[in-house]
């Protein structure tokens, strides 16, 4: 009889027992759900330039490695800051992702040259994978009266300030560069800022500007349909993409500067789940067909994973912010 009088009580205590474990296990069944529902992935920039030639095959690639799609949501403005800073407000669950530029690196510093808030911290963001890193290319028209970047600095020195070029805005990854050229070669240009790369490449053809600083993918094509001319680009070796064009640096012009696209999440976001997305972006980087397809596009995969790509950002970050420094106050 005792032993019936007692059996509610262990019951109870048993009951008890069960629903505190599995409390203890939900956050880690609800963790190891990820991805539940659909992500998003921001891309700072309006589509054509050389973000979205990389979002757009990533995203599509991702959602097939993680179950869930990759929705791509185009943010441009003010050189990717609108954009970045919208991605900076975002809860860090995982569910909102951007795919940024070297450009998150080089608005900030902006912001403090210009003695005015930053719209976000580069602490606000954790660095996922770095998916590639092409030196800017310098394009002119294919019309165009210069055949070699020295014909175009000779065109610059004799009429300073005459030669217009696009930008995707002030501070961003076509800015900076362009004026990394003047300082090296000692020339003047009169700079007009778009939304984004595509807009400016659209310029460029439409002969609103007579020249751009942009990512090889994004103008290879119009290379190869003979609509622009590459002159030069910033980098230290040959462009996979574009074997023939010259660096800057083998024409007596000391300037260099990387156009990088990575993948960013919130800071904050659970371990897991960035694990979760650093071993989907592997996978995906190391896919041949997407491989072959970004390279298409003139972009070579040049993969790092979270640990080697938060060091080459560090570094990079402080390279831009003394490039930054050197351009100085712009109104």
């Amino acid at each position: 009889m005792k032993t019936d009088a007692f059996f509610p009580a262990r019951a109870a205590a048993r009951l008890l027992a069960a629903a505190t474990l599995a409390a203890c296990a939900w956050p880690a069944l609800g963790q190891g759900a990820y991805p539940d529902r659909p992500i998003t992935m921001i891309v700072p920039f309006p589509p054509g330039g050389v973000a979205d030639t990389v979002a757009r095959p990533l995203a599509q690639a991702l959602g097939k490695e993680l179950g869930q799609p990759v929705v791509i949501e185009n943010k441009g403005g003010a050189g990717g800051g609108i954009g970045i800073a919208q991605a900076a407000r975002a809860q860090p669950d995982g569910y909102t992702l951007l795919l940024s530029l070297s450009s998150i690196s080089i608005l900030p510093a902006a912001d403090r040259v210009l003695a005015r808030k930053p719209a976000y911290q580069l602490d606000q963001f954790v660095a996922v994978a770095r998916i590639t890193a092409d030196p800017t290319v310098l394009v002119v028209r294919a019309d165009a009266p210069w055949a070699t970047v020295q014909e175009f600095v000779a065109a610059a020195k004799a009429r300073p300030g005459a030669i217009n070029y696009g930008s995707s805005g002030i501070y961003g990854t076509m800015h900076v560069p362009m004026a990394m050229l003047q300082d090296a070669a000692g020339i003047q240009m009169t700079h007009v800022p778009f939304t984004g790369a595509g807009p400016a490449v659209q310029a460029l053809l439409g002969g609103q500007v007579q020249a751009v600083a942009t990512g090889p993918s994004s103008v290879r094509q119009l290379v190869e349909a003979g609509r622009v001319k590459a002159l030069a680009h910033w980098g230290s070796a040959p462009l996979e993409s574009l074997p023939a064009v010259p660096t800057l640096r083998s024409q007596g012009l000391d300037a260099n500067f990387v156009q990088w696209s990575g993948v960013f999440a919130l800071a904050g976001t659970p371990a897991q789940v960035v694990q979760r997305l650093r071993d989907a972006l592997r996978t995906v980087a190391g896919d041949e067909a997407f491989r072959k397809q970004i390279a298409g596009a003139g972009s070579p995969v040049l993969y790092q994973d979270a640990p080697e790509f938060d060091a080459y950002w560090k570094e990079d970050s402080a390279a831009l912010s003394q490039a930054v420094a050197r351009i100085g106050k712009l109104e």
